[in-house]
């Protein structure tokens, strides 16, 4: 009897996401939300601009009366941003403004200050200007009650200056969810520690902490468990007892005599979603449920993990703080810059480089060897295209599809 069919790429995230239910909110000084995400729509608690304003530096004037170049009005005084004048404008009349200034009653446009000629108390227009030149009317760019950001939405430098415009000195955010990271194997040592004969450093972990925080989540790291049951049971119950929200366990998820994470997951009582699904680099990915903690089983490889991260873990997050586009596609359209034999039936993720571009869209070739133990290649490449299962040969100047690989930085 054969195996079952691998598990398509776009079904095995629909499964994660599915598992994801948004964390909890919390309230937070606007200083301290950057990079977090609203839990609850935010509506503006004033009218900006408050009043009606000026965006140039000039006169405040009636516009009927400089309808016309050679226009002679009398300067009655001055309104400057924060000390606004407090009498009217009357015909035959100007005020001296200054930018962000209050207009005051009676003006209706700014004559500016390089279209008047002083003369003593007075002031000459040297060309019309038409009503309501430079004038920044009350509630131009927002009114008191507009909802102007929604639940889901990130928070970065625009969004918090939006906030505060709005008079919000703090903000409802989903926190950060917890993500515990637990490298596996007998062969692996922390970085800057000295390796056996038979050992390497362990780079997955950290690298995948990275991935977890850029898109706001909090890492939580377990170090390394190595190849023994009682090993990995420990690390696992620890993160149960910190009660991550999802436990990222990287190596081991495979069949071999020393691969021995599925198995510690299943005696603390784990759910398995899937196993093995059909993608390159990433066979081997596992998830699964201990109670409300969600489980992912990176492979090992350490590109294969990062890739995995990408596609999974971060909309994961993404989900996990109420992001309603977590599961919208993240791949763009590109260019082929090289010819693409016929794919099998794995989706392949191939690291590639831009080019170039034609007509705005990036063209893009592929790195020479795609060894999932090959970070450097990584590392240098811009993106990673997308070969979808039995896709058909592609020829050199023909359309494919690309994930940014940036996307792992925010």
């Amino acid at each position: 009897m054969g195996r079952a069919p691998l598990l398509p790429v776009a079904e095995a995230l629909k499964r994660i996401l599915a598992a994801a239910a948004p964390v909890s909110a919390e309230t937070l000084p606007l200083m301290a939300a950057r990079g977090r995400t609203l839990a609850a729509d935010l509506a503006s608690r004033r009218t900006q601009p408050p009043f009606a304003t000026t965006a140039m530096d000039g006169y405040a004037v009636r516009g009927a009366d400089v309808m016309q170049a050679g226009a002679r009005l009398a300067v009655i005084g001055e309104s400057a941003a924060g000390r606004g004048f407090a009498g009217t404008v009357r015909p035959g009349e100007a005020v001296r403004i200054f930018t962000g200034a209050p207009l005051p009653d009676g003006a209706d446009t700014i004559l500016i200050q390089e279209n008047a000629v002083v003369e003593g108390a007075a002031i000459v227009a040297s060309q019309a200007e038409p009503t309501g030149r430079f004038v920044r009317r009350a509630g131009l760019d927002f009114s008191e009650g507009d909802t102007l950001l929604r639940a889901g939405q990130r928070l970065g430098a625009r969004e918090l200056g939006l906030a505060a415009a709005m008079n919000h000195a703090s903000v409802s955010v989903r926190r950060r969810p917890r993500i515990g990271i637990l490298a596996t194997g007998d062969e692996l040592v922390m970085p800057g520690e000295t390796p056996g004969p038979d050992q390497i450093i362990a780079s997955n972990n950290l690298a995948v902490a990275a991935a977890a925080e850029a898109v706001g989540g909090e890492a939580v790291l377990y170090g390394i468990a190595g190849d023994s049951m009682a090993a990995l049971e420990t690390a696992i119950a620890r993160a149960r007892a910190d009660r991550v929200d999802v436990l990222v366990t990287i190596g081991g998820a495979s069949v071999g005599d020393h691969d021995l994470v599925q198995a510690a997951l299943a005696n603390e009582g784990m759910d398995l979603g899937f196993w093995r699904i059909a993608m390159r680099p990433g066979k081997p990915l596992m998830f699964g449920t201990i109670g409300d903690m969600i489980l992912l089983g990176l492979p090992g490889n350490p590109v294969s993990s990062l890739v995995c991260s990408l596609i999974f873990l971060r909309p994961l997050i993404r989900a996990l703080v109420g992001d309603p586009d977590a599961a919208a596609p993240q791949d763009v359209a590109a260019i082929a810059g090289c010819d693409f034999a016929a794919n099998d039936e794995r989706q392949d993720y191939l690291r590639a480089t831009v080019t170039g571009s034609r007509d705005g869209v990036p063209e893009v070739i592929v790195a020479g060897r795609q060894d999932s133990s090959m970070l450097a290649t990584l590392a240098r490449a811009d993106c990673l295209l997308i070969r979808p299962p039995h896709a058909p040969a592609v020829r050199a100047g023909e359309p494919c599809r690309i994930l940014w690989l940036g996307l792992m930085d925010r």
